[in-house]
């Protein structure tokens, strides 16, 4: 059995930030990494791949150059966690011990919710920006479009940056006005959900942004189903459970997710499934040596790299302090920022905390579109991101 002193699940934004950091808080320390991809997505730029801004390739380093000096890597996945124990089993059959742990493998996409969607997505129309070997057809399915219904959804429950199934709806309806077959086309987006936006300040505004765009959008509508070969959407009525189907040319599909089914089997789980940690300290529940956060934790927030961004200075500062044997004083308040683009020229900077209030970074108006919000995340973000975030700097 090999052992670690402080072992982290996750090689992606979350666990590189936290190991950054807390290789920089105290070089000694014995930390390891368990990631099975070769390859680390800034996945953020995914919308903007889907548009067609950049290539998939731009949003991929290589994991090993992304990983802190001196942190072990295991390549290799979890199958089960014994925090009674102190240890877990990978699925290579490896048990590895440990001291403290920080679980952060991300969320889980689960693309066969949806019948019929696992084996059509990526062909005949059928596109998703939620998977690297998908999100380049987004692109080729709005060029190609030149007239009939461009249908896009959002499911229930929690999805990465909740603004993010709109943003794609709204790049590919300003695609097609510049392509000027927008005339032509009937842009429908549904959401499971009964309103564009959790934050009233930037709701608003987004139905204002629907509205101009002639956005048909429609509320309570679950997406169950896939039928490629007559191109139908079969959807759920969330209030009356009537069937639904709305005909489509083009659908852009945002899978259900849940957190890895490793978690949600786990003694860390909570009922919901996501590892049961204080909303404020990011520590466990029950097991005080156990840490979580981003898209796995059950923080209820947004999940996205900029509430990770706010989260891994604060679980450093409390796993530090327990280490030490002291009180955890690092607070964690909810804050989470949500770009939503909504053209090739626009961008809302969301960015609100756990009441549910604006927390803004800048002293405009952040509910106004802005040419200068959507230069920050197609070029500062992914800068801050690269450079300063993995590298426990920002």
């Amino acid at each position: 059995m090999s052992h670690h002193q402080i072992l982290i699940v996750g090689g992606g934004t979350a666990g590189i930030t936290v190991a950054a950091r807390l290789r920089k808080a105290n070089p000694s320390l014995d930390i390891a990494v368990i990631e099975p991809s070769e390859k680390h997505y800034y996945q953020p730029l995914w919308t903007l791949v889907g548009g067609g801004i950049f290539k998939p390739e731009d949003s991929a380093r290589n994991e090993v150059d992304v990983m802190p000096r001196g942190v072990k890597w295991i390549q290799d996945s979890v199958a089960s966690f014994s925090p009674a124990e102190n240890q877990l089993t990978t699925r290579n059959g490896e048990t590895i011990a440990y001291e403290y742990l920080v679980v952060c493998p991300g969320i889980q996409i689960n693309w066969d919710k949806i019948k019929g969607l696992k084996e059509a997505v990526g062909h005949d129309g059928v596109c998703s920006n939620y998977s690297i070997q998908t999100v380049g057809s987004t692109w080729k399915f709005i060029q190609a479009l030149k007239e009939g219904t461009a249908l896009f959804t959002q499911p229930a429950g929690a999805v990465k940056c909740g603004g993010a199934p709109q943003k794609i709806c709204y790049l590919a309806e300003d695609y097609f006005r510049q392509a000027g077959v927008r005339d032509r086309i009937n842009v429908i987006f549904t959401a499971a959900g009964p309103r564009l936006f959790a934050v009233d300040e930037y709701r608003e505004e987004l139905e204002k942004v629907a509205a101009r765009k002639g956005v048909d959008t429609r509320f309570r509508h679950n997406l169950v189903e896939v039928r490629a070969k007559s191109k139908e959407a079969i959807y759920q009525h969330m209030d009356t459970n009537e069937e639904i189907v709305i005909q489509y040319d083009m659908i852009h599909v945002t899978p259900p997710m849940s957190a890895p089914d490793f978690v949600a089997n786990s003694p860390l789980a909570s009922e919901a499934g996501w590892v049961d940690v204080d909303k404020h300290s990011l520590q466990h529940t029950r097991f005080t040596n156990v840490f979580s956060l981003g898209d796995a934790s059950s923080l209820p927030t947004s999940k996205t790299g900029a509430a990770i961004r706010k989260q891994a200075p604060v679980l450093v500062k409390n796993l530090l302090a327990e280490m030490a044997r002291q009180p955890l004083t690092g607070s964690y308040d909810g804050y989470t920022s949500c770009p939503v683009v909504t053209g090739y020229d626009s961008l809302i900077l969301a960015e609100f905390d756990y009441s549910g209030k604006p927390a803004e970074t800048f002293s405009f108006d952040q509910g106004k579109e802005r040419f200068s919000m959507l230069m920050l995340k197609k070029f500062g973000l992914p800068a801050l991101y690269w450079h300063g975030m993995l590298k426990g700097r920002a």
